[in-house]
């Protein structure tokens, strides 16, 4: 059971995550930014999984299992999308050298 309080803090939190991957998205480069993005599908994976198996609030259905594969998805595109952050920004200094 779920009080409006408990809705609204959930609601705002999806709403400010988005906002973050949002930006993230126009500023691929920014790395403060690209790494706070993947944080915040970490905490969604963590949050879910947690409700599924420590706390059993919640049950694998499709409600369930669509954040948790979209944040595993998107975790390791955003793992894979790093290196070539990296590589790129060595590349950019080789350049100014």
């Amino acid at each position: 059971v779920v009080n409006g309080l408990q809705a609204r803090t959930f609601g705002v939190w999806t709403l400010l995550s988005s906002v973050i991957r949002c930006l993230c998205a126009i500023d691929i480069r920014n790395r403060t930014l690209y790494y706070t993005t993947l944080f915040t599908f970490f905490l969604a994976l963590v949050h879910f999984l947690s409700e599924v198996f420590i706390y059993h609030t919640a049950a694998l259905t499709i409600g369930v299992m669509a954040p948790l594969m979209v944040a595993s998805f998107s975790i390791m595109g955003m793992l894979i999308g790093l290196q070539y952050l990296e590589v790129e920004a060595l590349s950019q200094n080789k350049k100014k050298n």
